[in-house]
């Protein structure tokens, strides 16, 4: 039997898809279960965000936690080869999501970023599911505000209040 060579680094990136991930369907069907209507990868926007919901002006974002670098998670790894190389890409890859907040802040447009870890979390344990929808839902519906600074904070649910309410 003939042995596979092994995938060389530049193949196994290209197989990195960045729209309709698994994450991405998943999220979108809990929102269709909620009765929202949105737009996927709508390119009107800057940033392309991956899901728009008109009726409440709203862009979700999908991140993946190591291609953004979401802060103090397990995910957000550092690959110890050609550090210079990833170093760069990670900075324009936040510096970017920085300047497309903006611009959508700009334009009335309320941000929400959902986290790789989040969803895995969400997939997981049906309690956080069942709170993240509600916090999910109470964020996209709520009266947007100009005085924000930062309306994409994210919804971490601790498991300390879990266990105690």
């Amino acid at each position: 039997m003939k042995k596979k060579k092994p995938l060389t680094r530049s193949q196994n990136m290209a197989r990195i898809k960045s729209k309709n991930t698994k994450l991405e369907i998943y999220i979108r069907k809990l929102l269709f279960k909620m009765g929202y209507r949105y737009r996927i990868n709508y390119s009107m926007l800057p940033g392309t965000p991956d899901i728009y919901i008109l009726k409440y002006k709203t862009a979700i974002f999908v991140n993946g936690c190591f291609w953004h670098r979401h802060e103090n998670c397990k995910i957000a790894t550092f690959p110890h080869t050609n550090e210079e190389f990833w170093e760069k890409k990670f900075r324009r890859n936040v510096e970017r999501d920085m300047e497309v907040r903006e611009k959508l802040f700009e334009m009335d447009i309320s941000v929400i970023t959902i986290w790789e870890c989040e969803i895995r979390e969400m997939q997981k344990n049906e309690i956080y599911r069942k709170k993240y929808l509600e916090t999910l839902k109470n964020r996209i519906e709520r009266v947007f505000n100009y005085c924000e600074k930062d309306i994409s904070v994210q919804m971490k649910i601790s498991k300390y209040q879990e266990k105690y309410k």
